[in-house]
């Protein structure tokens, strides 16, 4: 099925402005056809003046549909649509004749260029409304279809939507969902009985209608900085979006003021109760919080069994238990510092080109002084239960290639990394002297505890290499 973009581009001489304000309209066009109860359709006119062009459809969820096919796409040549025509050359709104059972309205959209006075037709919405028969509307009913041609009045005249006023609330809230009427001055004169139910459980016991909606919103609220904001918005005067909330509710709201013939009409607000959502989002920055906090003390905890382990170190004097007990601080910091990084995450990730980059400078800092580090290419986000291991493998790794490597000062130590999507490619490579002849990897303690991290841990492979160029390079492929 074809965009909006691509139909007008090719096929209409509408201009890029005309076009932005037809992409707000069909974003925002579901409250229109919600409250009207019927199907819209944008008729763009054909740039050759041949007929038009079905540019973008919506059908609405308060009621029963009468298109069943889709006809974004199609065309209907001129000759055909008589009343079409009649509309895009008069700028008038034009009833079609009644079909079997649809009522058929087209409403041309008038817009003026810059510089000019005058108005044009660039484009017409057909709204297409079952036949109700001879049922007497409800007053529900009755609301939606004045709020509708209101709206459709200010679309056909380029007042609705605002430039520049629509967020995401627009695509949540909807007319089911809780919908007020208001009149020029504020008062309430209609409101569905979800919106009724959700002003009760703010706390207002009364009937809504005939009530100021500001006065009774400014009476329920919590004095919280921004119920200023709130029930200033819900005079009416200004489009906006708000959260009305009080210690027994919360109330998500938007505001759409209503203009005829240049002059206020009123206003449409929707509200959702989402009291239950907030409860969760409380609920979840109370969680993320505590698990920052269970990172940050179980990296306060490392590090003090880390320098217990220095203190331990700096008091035995067999070379052997020294080197031990230092290896073991190396690798109770590793695991620190993934524990340092995910304290300040919100979520269980980390940066880990952070980690590689401070474990490198660290590691050679101290075991090499001479020796340079290098990163070539990132690493990405990095679920936490994958960092600890592989930070633990880096460090194994780049302290090896600093005690082993190089017969003097000097030296380069290279952490190149190749990420697709989910893939991650390590490789962990020195310019020293090389690996010896009778190399065996199971035969040193830090490089037995790579390959069971690599392996049984991390679920990847890991490969030794000896390059042409000479030193050594560790390759490691694994799976986040």
């Amino acid at each position: 099925m074809p965009s909006l973009d691509d139909i007008a581009r090719s096929q209409t001489a509408l201009s890029d402005e005309d076009l932005s304000w037809l992409h707000a309209l069909v974003q925002d066009w579901q409250l229109v056809a919600d409250l009207s109860f019927a199907d819209l359709v944008l008729w763009l006119p054909d740039a050759e003046a041949r007929g038009r062009w079905a540019a973008a459809q919506i059908r609405p969820t308060t009621g029963q549909t009468t298109l069943l096919e889709d006809v974004v796409g199609s065309f209907v040549p001129t000759g055909e649509a008589t009343a079409f025509e009649r509309a895009l050359a008069t700028g008038d709104v034009v009833e079609e004749p009644p079909g079997e059972a649809d009522r058929v309205q087209l409403v041309p959209l008038l817009r003026r260029r810059p510089g000019s006075s005058t108005a044009h037709v660039v484009a017409v919405v057909e709204s297409r409304t079952p036949s109700v028969g001879l049922r007497a509307a409800s007053r529900l009913e009755t609301a939606y279809r004045q709020s509708a041609s209101d709206l459709v009045e200010m679309i056909r005249h380029g007042e609705f939507p605002v430039p520049g006023e629509r967020t995401e609330l627009a695509d949540s809230l909807r007319v089911g969902d809780g919908f007020v009427r208001t009149d020029s001055r504020g008062t309430v004169q209609f409101a569905s009985p979800n919106a009724m139910s959700a002003f009760r459980r703010l706390g207002w016991s009364a009937d809504l209608v005939g009530a100021d909606l500001a006065e009774v919103t400014r009476g329920l609220l919590a004095r919280r900085p921004t119920d200023g904001e709130a029930s200033l918005l819900l005079g009416g005067a200004e489009a906006g979006e708000a959260d009305v909330e009080n210690d027994a509710a919360s109330l998500r709201v938007r505001v759409i003021p209503l203009r005829s013939h240049g002059r206020s009409a009123g206003a449409i607000v929707l509200l959702r109760d989402v009291t239950e959502l907030r409860l969760r989002e409380r609920q979840l920055v109370s969680k993320e919080a505590t698990i920052r906090e269970i990172h940050h003390r179980v990296k306060n905890n490392l590090q003090t069994v880390a320098a217990l382990l220095r203190l331990q170190s700096r008091r035995v004097r067999a070379p052997e238990a020294r080197e031990a007990l230092e290896e073991a601080v190396r690798r109770v910091g590793s695991i620190a510092l993934v524990h340092e990084t995910l304290s300040r995450s919100f979520d269980e990730t980390v940066d880990f080109d952070e980690i590689a980059d401070r474990l490198l400078r660290t590691v050679l800092e101290v075991a090499a002084p001479g020796a340079r580090g290098q990163r070539i290419g990132s690493f990405g986000p990095v679920p936490g239960e994958v960092a600890t291991p592989l930070a633990m493998v880096l460090t194994e790794l780049i302290q090896n290639a600093a005690e082993h490597a190089f017969d003097g000062p000097g030296g380069r130590v290279t952490l190149a990394t190749n990420r697709i999507r989910d893939r991650l490619r390590l490789r962990v490579s020195d310019d020293g002297r090389g690996l010896p002849a009778d190399f065996d990897p199971d035969g040193s303690l830090g490089l037995s505890i790579v390959r069971t991290l690599v392996e049984a841990e991390l679920g990847g492979t890991l490969a030794f290499e000896r390059p042409t160029l000479g030193g050594t390079s560790v390759t490691i492929t694994l799976g986040l």
